[in-house]
């Protein structure tokens, strides 16, 4: 039986599908409501923003799970823990790597030579007003004491120097009747650069005492410091300088002890510096009609006194003025030619007179001592 229809050609037409309800409805979809327009999102404040417009927090990703707990270690079997397994060749046993806490290296600083130890010098204390008042009179003194030193080597001669003897101690004691006065008082006394700054001195001689003993020639003090060696004879004589205005009387005692006391006579004098003493003064020699008419006692300006230590002699000068005025405080020769000596005996060279005086009798009576008498007398 045929249940298609026969098209025009005779032919039956191809069955037609069964007829199923429709999926889709075939009425038009009701308009969709357009809602009111709406102000921009961005114009809203955040609390007006709604909620689907707010962005979701960041989501954090679950922290991870704890690893399930490790399976209980299996029970060791009796035979593995007799026999246990050989290494496998070719593969090295696994070690767990070490761990080490790390620690932040300093490095090291370069090491410094030690420098060589110089010894530190004592701190020095400070010089107090009282140490430099202490300095300065230490170097006043040692400058006096060479200033005397000096005087003292051009008077009175080491005995050394000399070349003293027996024979020369004897016939120092003879000098006054052997050797002819010109010899030990010349004329003339010349000595180039012997004054202040180096100065010439010349000196002329105005008259010779006739040879006296010793009464009345010193002070009766000096007469009694001199006692102990005795008095043989005095001889002076009295100069005037270039300029006629200082006169000088130079004097030597020729005395009687022997050299034992005459050393003790030189300790004497000089430990007890009785040659600064005014009342130890010798006596000048004055001669009428000279520029030393009127040189008394009261014109005494400066003298010294030098007490010989290996001769009986003692060699003395004195000077002062030759106008005759008196001068009322004198000095010693060796305080009036110190430096900075503001006197009026320094400030006149009347100390320089004494010393260079005294210094060439000294002088002329050492080398008539030390000269061989035989030799003298073949020249004369």
């Amino acid at each position: 039986m045929s249940t298609g229809v026969e098209n025009g050609a005779g032919q039956p037409s191809p069955p037609q599908p069964p007829a199923f309800p429709a999926l889709y409805p075939t009425t038009p979809p009701r308009p969709v409501h357009r809602p009111a327009a709406r102000e921009p999102i961005a114009a809203r404040s955040p609390q007006e923003r709604p909620a689907e417009w707010t962005p979701a927090p960041p989501t954090v990703p679950p922290p991870p799970a704890a690893p399930p707990p490790a399976a209980p270690p299996a029970a060791a079997s009796p035979f593995l823990a007799r026999h246990p397994e050989p290494p496998r060749p070719g593969t090295p046993p696994q070690q767990a790597p070490q761990q080490q806490a790390w620690t932040r290296s300093e490095p090291e600083p370069p090491a410094v030579p030690e420098p060589f130890a110089v010894p530190v010098p004592p701190a020095r204390r400070p010089r107090t007003a009282a140490g430099r008042t202490a300095s300065a009179l230490c170097l006043v003194l040692g400058l006096g004491l060479f200033t005397g030193a000096a005087t003292g080597a051009l008077i009175n001669h080491d005995p050394a120097a000399v070349g003293t003897t027996q024979g020369a101690y004897a016939r120092a004691g003879d000098l006054w009747h052997s050797v002819p006065v010109d010899t030990l008082l010349p004329p003339v006394v010349s000595r180039p650069g012997a004054g202040p700054g180096g100065a010439d001195r010349t000196y002329t001689r105005i008259g010779v005492a006739p040879a006296a003993g010793c009464a009345g020639a010193f002070d009766p003090l000096l007469a009694k410091v001199l006692a102990p060696v005795g008095c043989v004879q005095v001889l002076r004589a009295t100069y005037v300088d270039a300029t006629s205005s200082r006169v000088t009387t130079v004097g030597l005692l020729v005395t009687g002890g022997d050299a034992a006391g005459m050393s003790a006579l030189n300790h004497r004098w000089n430990s007890e510096h009785l040659g600064s003493r005014l009342d130890l003064m010798p006596h000048p020699v004055a001669f009428p009609g000279t520029a030393a008419a009127s040189f008394g006692d009261a014109q005494r300006a400066s003298w010294t006194v030098s007490v010989s230590a290996t001769l009986p002699v003692v060699v003395y000068a004195v000077s002062g003025f030759a106008d005759g005025r008196p001068v009322p405080e004198p000095q010693p020769a060796a305080a009036a030619t110190a430096p900075g000596a503001t006197s009026a005996p320094a400030q006149a060279g009347l100390g320089t007179d004494v010393l260079v005086l005294a210094a060439d009798l000294d002088a002329r009576l050492r080398k008539a001592v030390t000269t061989d008498p035989a030799s003298s007398q073949g020249a004369s």
